[in-house]
């Protein structure tokens, strides 16, 4: 590659840096998942975050017009199509991290770290879809064996993340992603799993004090 065109090619890259946006709610899982994710690749501060409330029931028109799911997060690049997914906006980010990346490049440990992420945004998924069916839709409509189902998918997540989760690990995008998952589960008083996981308490604590998660606080309720 010549000079010339590496020099055109960062310089492009620079300019994407600079003009980012992040379509962002304060209490999204998946979201706060995606900016952790840019504060850990030291992206962070090239990227301007916007809030939007938007739900299945009271869509956003703005996040409607650059996702067709009508969700967050979406990231905005200048010239360039949205990207959404938590999971698609962090391998885009991985790709312009300079440092250490965040999702393994091959091998088993690739692997593992994209398991891990499986399992949260999964836990993150029944999480939400508890909340359907215990506050969020209207009494009368909700079906209590669907509500002891997800229940169910939550503590069989838990006990697998105290068994399989490497904690000594160098952090991950799975570990970013259960991270988020865990503490948005807590802020939203879902069934908890300290008293049976321990180790994961006492993990989940010492990640909390990361300045990704202290620069990113939950808040907020959902407007239905």
């Amino acid at each position: 590659m010549s000079r010339r065109i590496a020099a055109k090619l960062r310089s492009r890259a620079a300019n994407i840096l600079a003009t980012m946006k992040l379509l962002y709610q304060t209490h999204s899982p998946y979201a706060r998942k995606a900016l952790v994710f840019a504060y850990e690749a030291r992206l962070a501060d090239r990227i301007r975050v916007e809030h939007h409330e938007t739900s299945p029931t009271n869509p956003n028109a703005g996040v409607f017009a650059q996702n067709p799911l009508g969700k967050v997060p979406v990231l905005l690049r200048p010239g360039l199509p949205p990207l959404f997914d938590s999971d698609v906006i962090c391998a885009y980010l991985d790709t312009l991290n300079e440092g250490r990346k965040l999702i393994p490049e091959a091998g088993e440990a690739r692997w593992l770290a994209l398991r891990v992420q499986a399992v949260a945004q999964g836990l993150a998924d029944a999480g939400i879809a508890l909340r359907w069916e215990t506050v969020r839709r209207p009494e009368a409509l909700r079906y209590e064996p669907l509500r002891d189902g997800y229940v169910a998918k939550l503590h069989a997540s838990y006990g697998w993340l105290e068994r399989e989760l490497d904690f000594s690990a160098p952090i991950h995008v799975g570990h970013i992603a259960v991270a988020t998952t865990l503490s948005w589960l807590e802020f939203r008083e879902l069934p908890a799993f300290r008293d049976k996981c321990p180790r994961l308490a006492a993990w989940l604590d010492g990640f909390a004090e990361r300045a990704s998660m202290r620069a990113t606080p939950l808040s907020g309720e959902t407007r239905d």
